[in-house]
């Protein structure tokens, strides 16, 4: 049966801190939060994967992350966006101050490797982002373009010394991630 992975930056000890900035949105109707606890950064999805892959896939992820030749950083989080647009709202999320530049160069040297491997190359530029909340209809949306568009809450740093092959498993509450590989920086 295939697992249905990605490759992350987990926002490891900042959940309280994401906790609280989606309480700018308590109440809103339309949106589903996502799990603090399980709150990340998506450097590639890669999609349903036969699990014999998995072998493959953390030898490419090393060769990419030694390509990138990005070492250990912080990352800054703070700020609010929204995929795809301001009138047209699919994705809440946080924004990244500081350590983009390194979260690019990583993503870029992943999707580079996994693509050449066979797997399906990004469709959309690349965004560096953590998602807060995903909007099921518009109920909220005035609510939440008046909160993107005033409030640029300062979420803290995080030490990014890896990152993560991660599965995702849907279940009745929502998706749950478990670690498959860490690939040290």
């Amino acid at each position: 049966m295939s697992k249905r992975l990605f490759v992350s930056v987990d926002l490891d000890g900042l959940a309280d801190e994401v906790r609280q900035v989606q309480g700018y949105f308590e109440g809103a109707t339309g949106l589903t939060m996502t799990d603090p606890e399980q709150a990340h950064l998506t450097l590639k999805f890669l999609g349903d994967t036969d699990p014999d892959r998995i072998p493959e896939l953390r030898e490419e992820l090393e060769v990419a992350v030694a390509e990138s030749g990005v070492d250990p950083f912080t990352v800054e989080f703070g700020g609010l966006g929204v995929f795809p647009h301001l009138d047209y709202i699919s994705v809440v999320w946080l924004g990244v101050r500081k350590g983009g530049e390194q979260l690019t160069g990583l993503h870029e040297a992943i999707e580079n490797r996994t693509v050449a491997i066979g797997f399906a190359p990004e469709d959309h530029e690349y965004t560096p982002h953590v998602t807060l909340a995903r909007m099921d209809h518009a109920g909220a949306k005035e609510l939440v373009q008046e909160t993107v568009r005033t409030e640029a809450p300062d979420v803290g740093q995080l030490r990014v010394e890896e990152v993560r092959l991660t599965e995702s498993t849907l279940t009745q509450d929502g998706p749950e991630y478990t670690t498959v590989e860490a690939i040290p920086l």
